[in-house]
């Protein structure tokens, strides 16, 4: 993901703390980074919990535990804790900010790195991974993405599911720690998290640095999983003494890795990495840190009965739905006593995930957020609020304010909506939060041709804004099976039901506005990898159990977040 400084919101609040806040960094299901300034004027990479989050005592334990090792942690390979607040919502802490690309969006704009270069790479990482186990802490995510190439050397960042030897791991049932193609064989099968993981991690990295390439391969994170348990991984074309070390660290047998002093001597460095030309270059894509606050003002709403629909493009615009659910949750406030009533993520997957890669800001691991765990309203109102604006270009030329052709997932999906057994008209919760707040959105789900609810056959999708936006505001639908699903059949993969982390299939983004815009399952649906469509959706019947509806605000292909989660059963 390319590093990015972003203005801030209308509803982003002016100060955290003692902190004046200058622009986003990155955004999660726990929190959003921002960068700040210090009233001496230090910049700080500062990160807010998402104030429901408080009463999710798991998550809560792990942005603790966050603190806990970002403070404990203080090498030249990583920013230093500054400050934090865990007494009262809203929940922060800040780190030193470190500006530069992440190793993955440098990689994507610049292509893979020279030999020496990544020699010279892998010996300072694998210098600063030792610096951390010193300290008797595994990273557990380390990945291109979590690598910040800064002027003064590489910076490993998001130690969220870092831990330390003498603390219980906090992974939830099922799921192993990390990202897939990243992971090491030992924890996928068996949970087994040691600092041989973490040469694992730092061998499939520098494939990755060395080719351009995921090191095993595109696809479902099950597939990519499988792939890093049982194949080899992708050097097709590095140096071959280069690609004998990678091989070395991702050994499927831990015991056969080697231990980082021994990468550090195998690599040979004889001078320092800040004195690679072409590493140097790199640094340099780090975006430009604002000078001021530069708040995007508010979006103007106006009464529906004197605007008339919005534009789209997909198939018909009905008068008025069924029914309509609303969902208001809060945003980070002020330190004030934490309002209640978010999410998204292909984050820690089971075979793993991520959140956010915060491009140029020694950010941290974020949790997987999600929907209000509600689900639905009961009448199909939201409360007051503005309508948050779409993605707009340096310029503000709205102009270029154009829906994409299509999403595609970027992050494992953990979002999971569950049928109440003991209703028997369609209710049901979503287990996370969603990511972002828009009082003015509502949808449906039911059966296409009655409003009985959806369970088998086509179903009817649909989406409105309560007041037209002045600012094109797109929308698609992600309709997620319950199970992983094998390409070539259609139907879940064969010897066991694995809990699918992918999107799903998505609708084409169109224009929400005051009418409703409705879609149909399966026709309007398809699934889209690599920028290209990759099958139709499925039917229902192939998946019978609980479907999980993400409604998402699209800013890019590439850029956007979960406004909304339902669902329906499958029988």
């Amino acid at each position: 993901m390319v590093s990015s400084v972003d203005a801030l919101k209308d509803r982003d609040p002016a100060r955290i703390g003692a902190y004046t806040l200058l622009a986003r960094l990155g955004a999660g299901g726990m929190g959003q980074v921002y960068l700040g300034r210090s009233p001496g004027g230090r910049l700080v990479a500062l990160k807010v919990i998402r104030d429901e989050i408080v009463d999710h005592p798991e998550a809560l334990a792990r942005f603790r535990r966050e603190v806990e090792t970002v403070r404990a942690v203080r090498s030249a390979y990583t920013a230093n804790l500054i400050d934090a607040s865990l007494d009262a919502a809203p929940y922060w802490l800040a780190t030193e900010y470190v500006p530069g690309p992440t190793l993955s969006s440098a990689v994507s704009q610049r292509g893979p790195l020279p030999v020496e270069t990544c020699r010279g790479l892998l010996a300072a990482l694998a210098e600063g991974l030792a610096a951390v186990h010193a300290y008797g802490v595994t990273h557990r995510d380390l990945k291109p993405q979590n690598v910040i190439l800064a002027a003064q050397g590489p910076q490993l960042i998001d130690f969220g599911i870092a831990r330390t030897t003498a603390q219980t791991a906090l992974t939830e049932a099922g799921f192993a720690p990390g990202t897939p193609g990243f992971t090491a064989p030992e924890v996928l099968l068996r949970n087994e998290v040691g600092p041989a993981a973490d040469v694992f991690a730092l061998g499939a990295t520098l494939a990755y640095a060395a080719t351009g390439r995921p090191p095993f391969g595109h696809g479902e994170p099950a597939g990519v999983s499988y792939r890093a348990v049982h194949e080899p991984i992708d050097l097709v074309g590095v140096d071959a003494g280069l690609a004998a070390l990678v091989e070395a660290c991702v050994a499927k047998d831990p015991a056969a890795r080697p231990g980082l002093g021994e990468v550090i001597a195998w690599c040979g460095v004889r001078t320092a990495l800040v004195e690679d030309p072409f590493y140097g270059g790199l640094a340099a894509l780090g975006e430009a840190v604002p000078a001021t606050p530069t708040a995007v003002p508010a979006m103007p709403v106006t009464p529906p009965a004197n605007t008339p629909g919005g534009v789209h493009d997909l198939p018909t615009v009905a008068p008025q739905a069924p029914h309509g659910y609303g969902y208001t949750p809060t945003q980070v406030t002020q330190p004030t006593p934490a309002t209640r009533p978010h999410r998204k993520s292909w984050l820690i997957a089971g075979a793993a995930g991520v959140v956010v890669a915060v491009g140029a800001v020694a950010a941290l691991t974020f949790l997987p957020g999600g929907d209000d765990g509600t689900g639905k309203g009961t009448d199909g109102t939201a409360g007051p609020g503005t309508i948050p604006a779409a993605a707009t270009t340096a310029g503000g030329d709205e102009s270029e304010l154009k829906p994409p052709t299509y999403v595609e997932q970027t992050n494992p999906s953990r979002d999971y909506w569950e049928a109440d057994t003991t209703s028997g008209d369609g209710q049901g919760a979503c287990n996370l939060p969603t990511e972002e707040r828009n009082p003015q959105f509502e949808w449906s789900v039911s059966a296409a041709d009655t409003n009985a609810p959806y369970s088998s056959g086509k179903g009817r999708i649909g989406f409105r804004l309560k007041f037209a936006a002045s600012t094109p505001y797109y929308v698609s639908v992600a309709v997620k099976p319950p199970h992983e699903i094998d390409s070539d059949t259609g139907k879940p993969f064969e010897g066991g039901l694995q809990q699918n982390l992918d999107l799903g299939y998505t609708s084409k983004p169109a224009t929400a506005g005051i009418e409703w815009t409705y879609l149909t399952y399966p026709d309007d649906f398809r699934q889209i990898v690599r920028g290209k469509e990759a099958g139709d959706a499925i039917s229902v019947a192939n998946d019978p159990g609980d479907w999980t509806v993400l409604y998402l605000h699209v800013q890019g292909a590439k850029k956007y977040a979960s406004v909304a989660c339902d669902g329906f059963v499958s029988k």
